[in-house]
């Protein structure tokens, strides 16, 4: 399949997904976050990935949303288009892990597009932010959401209502991004991830990420019986034999996703 504002190559059971729109600095039109979903769903259905890598260039991730194609839009205009909401939900909703590899900008939706990825590499050049404020309107794909529940009430309001940018180091910190890296070495780092992620059973890859995703949304009650019962449904499968086999007989296991 061909994109106009991706690269995207699949090697080693990991996808890399590269946005490309330079002329923009990656900035998110309609026609990126359609191509987006469609790349993800071919991941997706692809037996043989078992990781994503999302990534921009050296320059900027994502330096936000079009403002020249949303610029001239009613409101009429963004609901009736539901505008943004079909390319989160491709995001969001992939059963696979995603990794952002984020080096330069991630500003406005691109830091709302890193936040949808299952968690964050930085380069030590990042810079992360939700400077929509200064445009006269507010975060829309997630930005006062995620964030809020990432860093906490205080610092999302400092960032959000300030428009102020956050560094990579300020990011691991305040646990934004799970670590930071030389920005020669950022894809390199993002595929070795990918590529440990892909080499686990991937039944039980999805089920895990599906129960660390409810503890975002469900009670802890709830998502403790969530996990309880994905985790005694781990049993139903082949995997779970060979991965204990492995382990008493002290070899690698050999997963086969059944």
């Amino acid at each position: 399949m061909s994109y106009d504002t991706l690269i995207v190559e699949t090697a080693d059971a990991v996808t890399l997904i590269r946005l490309n729109r330079p002329e923009a600095l990656n900035a998110l039109n309609s026609r990126l976050i359609e191509e987006l979903g469609a790349a993800l769903a071919v991941a997706e259905a692809d037996a043989a990935v078992g990781c994503i890598v999302v990534t921009g260039s050296e320059r900027a991730f994502a330096a936000g949303a079009d403002i020249k194609e949303m610029s001239d839009k009613s409101y009429a205009d963004m609901f009736k288009a539901d505008f943004f909401t079909a390319g989160a939900r491709a995001v969001e909703q992939c059963r696979k892990p995603i990794i952002a590899a984020v080096a330069g900008y991630a500003l406005g939706g691109g830091c709302e597009l890193a936040m949808m990825c299952d968690f964050i590499l930085a380069a030590d050049t990042a810079k992360f932010g939700q400077p929509e404020i200064n445009l006269g309107v507010a975060p829309g794909i997630g930005g006062t959401q995620r964030l809020t529940r990432q860093v906490g009430k205080s610092k999302a309001m400092d960032m959000i209502l300030t428009g102020r940018m956050m560094d990579a180091a300020e990011a691991e910190r305040v646990g934004l991004v799970s670590r930071v890296v030389a920005a020669d070495k950022l894809i390199d780092e993002a595929l070795a991830a990918a590529k440990t992620i892909a080499g686990m059973s991937m039944n039980a890859v999805m089920l895990t990420k599906e129960m660390v995703n409810a503890a975002y949304e469900t009670p802890l009650a709830q998502g403790m019986r969530l996990e309880r019962r994905l985790f005694h449904s781990l049993f139903a499968f082949e995997d779970q034999k060979e991965g204990m086999a492995a382990f008493i007989e002290k070899r690698k296991p050999a997963f086969k996703g059944r």
